[in-house]
C-alpha cells in the first residue's frame, strides 16, 4: 500500500471534489481518494503493483483538472 497526495488544480466546488473522488475512486488499486478543494489536492492510498501514481493523475488531468 502507498499513499501519495497530488496536487490538483482546476477545481472550483464540490461537484468538482465529487468528480474527481468518482474518477479515482472507480480505477482498479485505488484504496481510498480524499479531495480537498481548499487544499487543492487529492490524498490517494493505492496498490503500486495495480495502479501508478502517474496514471492517477493522468486520470485526474483526463477529468478536465490540471494534476501534479
Amino acid at each position: 500500500m502507498e499513499n501519495t497526495i497530488i496536487k490538483v488544480g482546476g477545481m472550483s466546488c464540490q461537484g468538482c471534489v465529487k468528480n474527481i473522488n468518482g474518477v479515482l475512486g472507480g480505477m482498479a488499486g485505488v484504496v481510498s481518494a480524499e479531495v480537498s478543494l481548499e487544499a487543492g489536492e487529492a490524498k490517494v492510498a493505492f496498490d503500486p503493483q495495480a495502479v501508478s501514481r502517474d496514471a492517477l493523475v493522468g486520470a485526474i488531468e483526463d477529468a478536465g483538472f490540471d494534476a501534479e
